[in-house]
């Protein structure tokens, strides 16, 4: 059984996002790092050490167009010589002053018009990197009751998303993410996952639905949504985070790590770690006050944490518990599989990978952070918005 759970917890794969690696902070305040990226080029180069040390995260998703370049070959060529790949494309329609009442859902066909054209573009960035998925969010919504038509709105989408469905080429897709609220208050145009289901429904099997774990009202059965989706054929990924009362993005496993375990149960008992299925485990994460990539190896650990448990879970005895209506002994197996410390599996499993055992000491004797503050002092650093 070791034997199997390894040979899986060594295919698994994290995607970490660029924007994680640029400075960020809470809405009131961004907070600025020594050594952070000032281009695209240097956030492949720190993505790069998240993969070196933990073995485990060779794509990177990109943001357009914070991570906009004149070239998107020569960054597709520099991410492999650095030995990881580029990921998903996530596309920007909420960072314009014309976007203020909506982007493909805005009242103004000439917005419409503009966010749609940005869409395309995304697809185009996808050809040139080489990229399979567009990640696709959208802050669209209403303030006020009576401000807009909520039912042309959805008709607004709907348009919008069949556009860039016909434009995906082969072995292309797009995910469509949700958002409970924010920032629109009163409505917001895919505020979950029914909502962003039925559109991707309507489309074909190219559309499929991400959950980020952080976009949910309190108390919501994160991990239902998850088993439902991957029994529909239309889980398409995470973005995985924690949050304490609303989308806090910080570190995934950090508020609820039982939570991010029962979430990763549901996914090995739908077949989702089969890469066949093409659930993307990907991060999305902005860091406000842990260094950039130490946060990210963290982050990539405690969701190869979480996978092993739920690979811990003896699935024969839990199904013969519930079979047999044996409420404490079902919910005694998973929680046996959850208090199982499997860190030295971990550290042995990245011995046999030819890794040091404990990725973050291995980053902090590497000089790596020391070497980029050094380095990189002039220019703009990259951050929100850049």
């Amino acid at each position: 059984m070791t034997t199997d759970i390894k040979a899986t917890l060594r295919a698994q794969r994290i995607e970490t996002p660029s924007w994680a690696y640029g400075n960020s902070g809470t809405r009131f305040k961004v907070f600025a790092q020594k050594g952070v990226p000032r281009d695209p080029y240097e956030k492949l180069a720190d993505a790069a050490q998240v993969h070196a040390h933990t073995g485990a995260a060779p794509t990177v998703a990109l943001h357009i167009p914070w991570d906009a370049v004149d070239d998107y070959a020569d960054l597709a060529r520099h991410a492999r010589e650095h030995g990881v790949a580029i990921g998903a494309i996530n596309s920007n329609v909420f960072q314009d002053d014309d976007y203020m009442l909506g982007s493909v859902t805005n009242p103004d066909p000439r917005v419409r018009r503009k966010a749609l054209g940005h869409l395309l573009e995304c697809v185009d960035v996808m050809d040139a990197t080489g990229s399979d998925t567009l990640k696709l969010w959208f802050s669209d919504g209403l303030n006020y009751p009576g401000q807009d038509d909520l039912r042309a709105r959805q008709d607004r989408l709907a348009e919008a998303l069949s556009a860039v469905y016909e434009r995906l080429g082969d072995g292309q897709r797009f995910l469509l993410e949700y958002k409970l609220f924010e920032p629109a208050f009163y409505a917001t145009d895919v505020p979950d996952w029914g909502t962003a289901y039925a559109h991707c429904l309507r489309l074909g099997p190219k559309a499929q639905v991400v959950v980020d774990t952080g976009h949910h009202a309190p108390g919501t059965n994160i991990e239902f949504i998850v088993a439902f989706l991957l029994r529909a054929g239309r889980l398409g990924g995470f973005d995985f985070n924690s949050r304490f009362y609303a989308d806090d993005d910080l570190m995934v496993g950090a508020a609820d790590p039982f939570q991010l375990f029962r979430i990763m149960h549901e996914v090995v008992r739908g077949g989702g770690l089969d890469p066949r299925t093409g659930v993307a485990f990907m991060l999305d994460q902005c860091h406000n006050i842990e260094p950039k990539i130490p946060g990210q190896i963290r982050s990539v650990m405690n969701v190869q944490e979480a996978t092993a448990k739920a690979l811990l879970v003896d699935a024969a005895a839990l199904r013969a518990a519930q079979d047999a209506g044996d409420v404490l002994g079902a919910n005694a197996v998973l929680m046996d599989a959850y208090n199982t410390d499997v860190r030295p599996l971990l550290a042995e499993l990245r011995e046999e990978s030819g890794l040091d055992p404990d990725p973050m000491a291995a980053y902090a004797r590497s000089g790596y952070s020391d070497k980029i503050a050094a380095e990189r002092v002039g220019g703009t650093q990259a951050g929100w918005g850049a």
